[in-house]
């Protein structure tokens, strides 16, 4: 199959990168941020150009850099400097692998002033994009201590308020974390059929899912009574969604979401950031989608070489969620086999 020839080949690459690079680092997120806009972009490679490689593509879209443009296909990643060089790999594996590159329009989430739009524009010089501010202030007061600090960031937050920030006119959205690669055309997960449902993305049922709750929520029939009510409430993951946001706005799920988050500061009905409240409105309502589009969880865990496979089946999309992201792994020479299929996506420079 196509999958397979194309993972064998950027595994073969990104194990010639991994054994030839004397010296590769980390981006550094401290200085980064005391750094000046100059020396931030320099930080990145050019991307390799793109062009529509597909007759079909050759529409108005192609010309056509409005947000409203129907033509388009919407992407929402998030932007902060602790995980950039994950975003920017993120939207290189996307341009890569889509038959349209040219039609895919990038909406950026941000909570710091730091100039990253102009490392955008310069690292990607021919994109669709556009750079949203979100707000800390709109969740500090929401959030509540989680298992892990960085699950606390505001900005893990912003994909509740998409709806929001972006345009009227955007009626669908692919929200993708910062920590995966694209590998495949994009416009097949866009054009997912969602039926009435408000979200789709991959859903795991035989995952356990009582762990994602204390002992209190599930002996509070007013709280575990949502689960029971629900004729299969599946476990998925919150970092590959195509939204409605059409829907989304009709049905006022931002509020739904904060209601329960309101919830958690006084009753603490569970351990882990972002993806709970998601949960507790979502499951058992969300258009599934195949799991090529999620191979998830090959960050592991915080075990020292701790390293996961890829699940049966075949791969669109590989999301390195967990503890361990690639680029660290590589920089720190303990990379795990599967960090190389990331590399080839990398435009960091790398000093030597």
């Amino acid at each position: 199959m196509l999958w397979i020839t194309r993972l064998s080949a950027f595994f073969s690459a990104a194990m010639a990168v991994i054994v030839l690079s004397p010296s590769l680092q980390s981006f550094p997120p401290a200085a980064a941020i005391r750094s000046s806009d100059r020396s931030l972009i320099s930080s990145f490679r050019n991307s390799p150009p793109f062009r529509n490689a597909a007759e079909e593509c050759l529409s108005s879209s192609a010309a056509d850099s409005n947000v409203c443009n129907p033509s388009l296909v919407h992407v929402a990643i998030t932007l902060d400097v602790t995980y950039l060089r994950g975003s920017i790999a993120a939207v290189n594996s996307i341009l890569q692998h889509s038959l349209c590159p040219e039609s895919v329009f990038f909406h950026f989430i941000v909570s710091s002033e730091t100039n990253l739009e102009s490392l955008v524009r310069s690292t990607f010089q021919e994109l669709k994009f556009k750079v949203y501010y979100f707000a800390p202030e709109t969740v500090r007061g929401l959030i509540s201590s989680s298992v892990r600090q960085a699950l606390e960031q505001p900005l893990n937050y912003a994909r509740n308020y998409l709806a929001e920030l972006l345009e009227g006119c955007v009626n669908r959205v692919i929200y993708l974390d910062s920590d995966l690669v694209v590998v495949d055309d994009i416009a097949k997960l866009w054009k997912t059929g969602l039926g009435p449902r408000v979200i789709g993305a991959p859903e795991y049922c035989h995952a356990n899912f009582t762990k994602y709750f204390t002992g209190g929520f599930w002996a509070e029939e007013r709280f575990s009574g949502t689960f029971r009510r629900r004729r299969r409430a599946c476990y998925f993951n919150t970092g590959v969604m195509v939204i409605d946001l059409k829907k989304w706005r009709r049905g006022a799920y931002t509020r739904r979401i904060e209601k329960w988050m309101e919830i958690q500061r006084t009753e603490r009905i569970y351990e882990l950031g972002s993806l709970p409240p998601f949960l507790l409105v979502f499951a058992g309502h969300v258009a599934p989608i195949s799991h090529r589009w999620n191979q998830h969880g090959l960050g592991g865990d915080n075990v020292r070489g701790s390293c996961r496979d890829l699940h049966p089946g075949p791969v669109s999309l590989l999301h390195w969620s967990g503890s361990g992201k690639p680029w660290l792994r590589l920089d720190s020479k303990r990379p795990c086999p599967l960090d190389a299929l990331w590399t080839p996506y990398d435009l960091y420079r790398h000093s030597h």
